[in-house]
């Protein structure tokens, strides 16, 4: 029986990084990296079993540092990248490393085993992305419905896109590209865009948001103080090639067309502290996802500039008379747009949202006291959008 309660989940560390395990598209799973500076580091590999409603987790050890960063392989169930800190010479630098969790631990659907105490695994290291050259890391990005062998760090000012070989265990760097200029050259985020055979990203530095060619590593397009104070995030509409959504410490979420660069298509302004985060829906792109300093996590309907603004569309065969003419009355207007509802389960500053990969009415919230939440989309709108 689905139920809309929310479903929580407390990891007795600080924690800011969390993703879905991309490849899995049968089972709810998230990981969750920690960020504590006393005891060795961890990733909680959590699945969802969304028939009892309850969460089982297993643990992995990270024992390199704490965790700011982690995404997953889009091909390799196995296979994550996390982004972390390291002391040496008594300076701390971000780095990136690719790791493989332990083959018993790649699909979901595990059960927590029964003493957790005794069961740490450790992850294999499969290889450094050496940024000794460049910088401190921000973020890992892989290439979208790729084979899990091309991958995108950004660090300080510097893009790096690397060939991943041998099975992972060597980064070859194939190109970069570096920002210049006046002011604060550093990324704080990136997004590879779906679209356009996978040959654009996205990059967020101080109030500006850049698009790149990743065959050429040139500048495509610039949007100057896209936010009034820093960007935080962004994210591509999984439908429309040229939108694309930010977000930051402005309060605000922006949605850009990248064709013409003015001015936003439209602006969100629901949230009443710094948003970290901002995500589409992989299905329905009117659904919008935001976590923030606020402590909320708020799911917005941007249907007026979705794919589908006058509503799903059904086949006409599908309906029957009466329902057929509720249908034409219901697709003469545009839908507006709002927020469908505010999530207030958390305490502390939301630093992550994340729809899962396999459920599409399904995410989690990620807030820094180490409390994650995992909601689902009202099931009143999944049946209307369905519908």
């Amino acid at each position: 029986m689905e139920d809309d309660a929310p479903v929580i989940y407390g990891l007795e560390f600080q924690a800011r990084a969390l993703t879905p395990q991309t490849a899995e598209t049968d089972a709810i799973r998230f990981l969750v990296g920690t960020q504590s500076l006393r005891y060795d580091n961890q990733i909680h590999i959590i699945d969802f079993d969304d028939e009892n409603n309850i969460i089982n987790k297993n643990v992995l050890l990270h024992q390199v540092g704490e965790i700011w960063h982690i995404s997953t392989s889009p091909a390799d169930k196995g296979v994550l990248a996390t982004c972390y800190n390291k002391t040496s010479d008594s300076k701390v630098m971000t780095c990136a490393a690719v790791w493989r969790m332990p083959k018993e631990l790649e699909s979901g659907s595990h059960e927590s085993p029964d003493d957790s105490s005794s069961n740490t695994q450790t992850l294999e290291l499969l290889c450094h992305l050496d940024n000794t050259a460049h910088g401190n890391m921000a973020c890992v990005m892989w290439e979208p419905m790729g084979d899990g062998k091309k991958i995108i760090s950004l660090a300080d000012n510097n893009i790096l896109l690397w060939d991943l070989q041998e099975s992972s265990a060597t980064a070859v760097l194939s190109s970069s590209a570096a920002l210049e200029g006046k002011g604060q050259l550093k990324f704080t985020s990136g997004r590879w865009s779906p679209h356009h055979n996978c040959t654009q990203i996205a990059t967020a530095n101080d109030t500006t948001v850049r698009g790149w060619d990743t065959r050429s590593m040139r500048q495509i397009y610039c949007i100057e103080n896209a936010h009034g104070q820093l960007v935080r995030d962004l994210d591509f509409n999984p439908n429309k090639q040229y939108y694309l959504a930010s977000c930051g410490d402005d309060c605000k979420v922006k949605f850009w067309d990248t064709r013409n660069v003015t001015e936003p298509v439209k602006t969100l302004e629901e949230h009443s502290h710094w948003v970290w985060n901002v995500r589409y829906n992989h299905s329905h792109d009117q659904l919008i996802l935001t976590g923030s300093s606020d402590s909320r996590v708020i799911l917005s309907n941007m249907v007026s500039i979705s794919s589908e603004p006058f509503g799903h569309m059904v086949d006409d065969d599908e309906l029957s008379d009466q329902e057929d003419q509720h249908q034409e009355e219901k697709i003469k207007e545009p839908l507006q747009d709002s927020v469908i509802a505010t999530y207030e389960e958390h305490e502390d500053s939301v630093y992550a949202v994340e729809w899962s990969s396999a459920d599409p009415w399904l995410f989690a919230s990620l807030s820094y006291d180490g409390r994650l939440v995992i909601n689902r989309v009202p099931r009143a709108l999944k049946y209307h959008i369905l519908l």
